[in-house]
């Protein structure tokens, strides 16, 4: 998290299974992370790119394997709606593999009930 700034909280790591994509892929390692900032939707998006390419991501094939994804979920109270671009984030409330560990970080962000409506199988990671 050292090229994270203004991190306020992180999430317990999920083990995930994918959700979409090819095949034969397997599990993500996942997790949600709070930060404190004055950086808007658009810079957030930008780090999230930064650190991508940090980690060496390669974007070959929609939903396929990767080294790290990072999305911007929630940015405050603010509605983004651009072409790359969509905050909050248009499918964080269908995967469980977003929603469980916001749960853990902000339970008060999440909708009751929200167990039965969201796909995909989650357990909790070791710590890595």
């Amino acid at each position: 998290m050292a090229s994270l700034p203004d991190v306020a909280a992180v999430s317990p790591v999920y083990e995930t299974s994918p959700v979409g994509g090819p095949p034969g892929q397997g599990p993500y390692l996942n997790l949600v992370v709070e930060l404190e900032t004055e950086l808007g939707p658009r810079e957030l998006l930008e780090l999230a790119h930064r650190l991508e390419e940090a980690a060496a991501r390669e974007r070959k094939e929609r939903w396929g394997p990767r080294t790290l994804d990072v999305d911007v979920l929630l940015v405050d109270d603010l509605t983004v709606d651009e072409p790359d671009l969509v905050v909050p984030h248009p499918r964080m409330w269908e995967r469980r593999f977003v929603v469980a560990p916001l749960a853990d970080l902000a339970p008060e962000l999440v909708p009751a009930g929200w167990e039965g409506r969201v796909a995909g199988d989650v357990h909790p990671a070791g710590r890595i």
